[in-house]
């Protein structure tokens, strides 16, 4: 059974950082791509980045300069790492994997961005 398990949410004044995680488990085969989505209230969710399995990353424009995605392979694991964050980025914030066409969700960690 595939899980993903988000942590590192939290709450942080405007201009601070926080790095989330995504650790995934029992996966049997290779993750085509991995992703980071958001979604704040009343908003619908939206992609904050990609990462596809050859290593290309696609930011938002509203995040680029500011987040960065990267991946441990050998602990099957990704990271965003958010600085410069903006109340604008509050919002609950989910890992995606991609693997044989299916889609596999975490539960999400909620990032609140308030002074």
């Amino acid at each position: 059974q595939v899980q993903l398990v988000e942590s590192g949410g939290g709450l942080v004044q405007p201009g601070g950082s926080l790095r989330l995680s995504c650790a995934a488990s029992g996966t049997s085969s290779i993750i085509n791509a991995w992703g980071w989505y958001r979604q704040a209230p009343g908003k619908e969710r939206e992609l904050v980045a990609l990462r596809s399995v050859v290593g290309i990353i696609r930011l938002a424009d509203s995040v680029r300069g500011r987040f960065t995605f990267s991946r441990d392979n050998a602990k099957n694991s990704v990271w965003l790492q958010m600085n410069s964050l903006k109340p604008e980025d509050t919002a609950v914030y989910y890992c995606v994997i991609r693997m044989d066409n299916v889609e596999y969700w975490g539960k999400g960690t909620l990032v609140t961005v308030s002074s």
